[in-house]
């Protein structure tokens, strides 16, 4: 039953939380402070946010999940009670956790938990063990999804339940990056730079370009003119109906270091993805157009991770995003007139605007507003370009806030 799968967005920042909310998730999991493995993400939560994004998700009947899922060393301890208590206080709806003295802490103080990717867990036994702390759990990353069927039809069969009482539910990563190494357990960033992937410092090492020298002579070469480390980002959305007949209950969606249109766009695939699944019109053609979105946005290029049953990876082409679409950054909202729908702008950069140019409002508030611009104005008068230093206003379908950020959208490489 596909009404019963729940969507799992990644949140790096309020304006990503917005746009998961947009995107119809039905649950964010994100990070607070130094104990989860993005913790030294371009955006990362504090403490003192927990409550803030509690009371926006549950405003909205999204539910709300934080990673404390490091290795957790003797001095943290007092430092992650007092995150699990503050989570338990605020009404976190569960933890994310690999470490046992997170997993038996929250389960003693009545906080629902769901086992971290980081436990590896790759078989029936794992899960039976797991069940006495955890209601949720994510397989490893490696399993084939005939393995992950197994695992889900052996918790019918035995009913294995959870400390809510209920049948055990299998998460799967359906979007987003994937490492290298076993379900993320890489000594390549700790080893070179010494910052631990297991402590969420990971520096994408493997993601860059390297040479194979021949130490006995000059010769150097880029092995299959490919970045050998650094994999492709998993796509399922062209085999999701066989992930949700695999008994999968819960799909994750990778990114809390991604920017909120990323979050929006993936979400929203996904999200129609299995509404498509439960009424039928799950169709090569809908697929085709899901993907061609989700190129929209970050990626490494796509590819089908190990579900399949394949045991090596798809290798990136290139350094970096090989997104169809780019932002350009413009400037920020000045102003907005709720009434007549109109917001006011500044042009910070040295770029210019058009009418019929693509254009993406991002903000705390707003999440992420997209438009096709009909028309520009300077002084109330309609002009055919703005430039550097313009203040112009244009109408919006829905509100925006003073401080978004505004930004161009222009293609970039041929579609997916």
């Amino acid at each position: 039953m596909t009404d019963s799968i729940e969507i799992m967005a990644p949140v790096g920042s309020y304006e990503s939380l917005q746009a998961a909310i947009q995107g119809g998730a039905d649950a964010v999991y994100f990070g607070v402070g130094n104990l989860n493995m993005r913790s030294r993400s371009a955006a990362n939560f504090t403490l003192e946010d927990l409550e803030r994004i509690c009371a926006i998700a549950h405003e909205a009947g999204v539910r709300t999940y934080l990673t404390v899922n490091t290795i957790i060393y003797n001095n943290e301890i007092e430092e992650m009670h007092r995150l699990v208590d503050t989570a338990k206080r605020v009404g976190v709806s569960a933890i994310i956790a690999s470490d046992m003295a997170v997993i038996t802490y929250a389960r003693s103080i009545g906080v629902e938990i769901h086992i971290s990717t980081q436990c590896n867990i790759s078989n029936t036994e794992a899960v039976r063990f797991f069940a006495q702390f955890a209601d949720v759990m994510v397989t490893a990353r490696e399993l084939p999804l005939s393995q992950v069927a197994e695992i889900t039809q052996f918790i019918r069969d035995n009913d294995i339940r959870g400390p809510k009482g209920e049948l055990v539910q299998i998460e799967v990563f359906a979007h987003g990056a994937l490492c290298m190494s076993v379900s993320g357990k890489c000594y390549l960033s700790l080893d070179n730079y010494n910052y631990s992937a297991n402590r969420g410092a990971c520096l994408q090492l493997c993601r860059r370009e390297y040479l194979v020298k021949d130490l006995e002579s000059d010769m150097e070469l880029i092995v299959d003119n490919k970045y050998i480390m650094s994999p492709k980002d998993l796509c399922t959305i062209d085999f999701l109906d066989k992930i949700v007949k695999a008994g999968v209950k819960v799909l994750k969606i990778e990114g809390r270091g991604r920017s909120a249109d990323y979050v929006k766009t993936v979400t929203e695939c996904y999200k129609e993805a299995v509404a498509a699944i439960a009424d039928g019109s799950y169709t090569q053609e809908r697929i085709a157009q899901w993907k061609q979105r989700l190129a929209t946005v970050f990626n490494r290029g796509f590819w089908d991770g190990y579900y399949m049953g394949r045991k090596m990876g798809e290798w990136s082409e290139r350094y970096g995003s090989q997104a169809t679409e780019n932002k350009v950054y413009l400037g920020l909202v000045k102003n907005y007139f709720n009434r007549i729908g109109v917001a006011e702008a500044l042009i910070q950069t040295a770029e210019s605007l058009h009418p019929g140019d693509e254009i993406m409002v991002i903000g705390e508030t707003t999440g992420v507003y997209r438009a096709t611009l009909d028309e520009l104005r300077l002084e109330r008068d309609p002009v055919s370009e703005v430039r550097q230093g313009d203040r112009f206003s244009f109408a919006t379908s829905q509100p925006v806030h003073r401080g978004d950020k505004l930004y161009r959208v222009d293609k970039t490489f041929d579609e997916f």
